[in-house]
């Protein structure tokens, strides 16, 4: 069974002065303007704005929890101690400082608030803000499955226990080799890096296997030469097959990683 929310809408309104510890809860505001007003300490909880005009606004520990955001122009607003819980974005306005100071403390709704940012941001072709709400992102999704299965917090601990703590461990560890091995697809220089590492130990396998491990010279030389191989340009006879395959396998997951690096960063323009 469903009860009417009892939502007031309001169509095609504006502010004429400056509000402060007023509730506009579960409101819908169409087409609503202001432009240089201050709000303060007003309660607009799961309210929706859509196509919303507010330019040059100052909102100051306002409460916006649970709202949607269509559409709307905050172009020149600035926010202070607001609460952005569960709020999502659409189309919308506005500047990417709010992911310095308007993140929700919880790290599970803090990667949520910067996913919507991020799609957001990306909806209007912003790739410096998309890129910037990403890192939050990242960020706050490492920080959450790292305490999903190490923090001693209650929520924590009431919430993953056994297998779903055994679960979100093995993700922590996907999360955290990813991010070693190519940023987790936002770092084409860890992915070098990943590389270089890679080239590194070819080299020593080389070495101990074909040269001389006490002559420093061996080392640069087969170093020297494995860019050679890797890029699959030289290939020795004294390797075998199945080194060989692995090392096209590890090539093609390389190159694979690098374009979708790139597109990645194409389709945010």
């Amino acid at each position: 069974m469903t009860t009417l929310s009892n939502r007031q809408h309001h169509l095609d309104e504006k502010f004429d002065s400056d509000v402060s510890n007023v509730e506009y809860s579960n409101r819908l505001f169409v087409r609503l303007v202001a432009k240089g007003k201050r709000f303060e300490n007003v309660d607009f909880k799961y309210t929706i704005f859509d196509t919303c005009y507010l330019r040059n606004c100052v909102f100051e520990s306002c409460d916006f929890t649970g709202c949607r955001f269509i559409g709307t122009s905050f172009y020149g607003a600035s926010f202070s101690g607001c609460k952005f819980d569960y709020a999502v974005f659409e189309r919308t306005i506005i500047d990417s400082h709010i992911l310095e100071i308007g993140c929700p403390g919880y790290e599970n709704l803090k990667l949520r608030f910067a996913r919507t940012l991020r799609m957001n941001f990306q909806s209007q072709g912003d790739s410096k803000a998309a890129n910037k709400a990403i890192k939050v992102e990242l960020d706050a999704t490492e920080s959450h499955l790292f305490k999903a299965w190490k923090s001693k917090e209650s929520y924590y601990r009431k919430k993953y226990k056994g297998f779903k703590r055994i679960k979100v461990f093995s993700e922590w560890l996907a999360f955290k080799t990813m991010d070693l091995i190519w940023g987790n697809g936002e770092s084409a220089l860890k992915l070098v890096r990943s590389i270089v590492i890679f080239l590194a130990l070819m080299s020593l396998f080389d070495v101990f296997s074909f040269s001389d491990p006490k002559k420093l010279s061996s080392y640069w030389t087969s170093f020297s030469s494995m860019p050679s191989v890797f890029l699959g340009t030289l290939s020795p006879q004294h390797y075998s097959e199945s080194y060989l395959a692995f090392v096209v396998f590890i090539r093609l997951v390389a190159i694979g990683f690098f374009i979708s690096i790139i597109i990645k960063r194409f389709n945010r323009r």
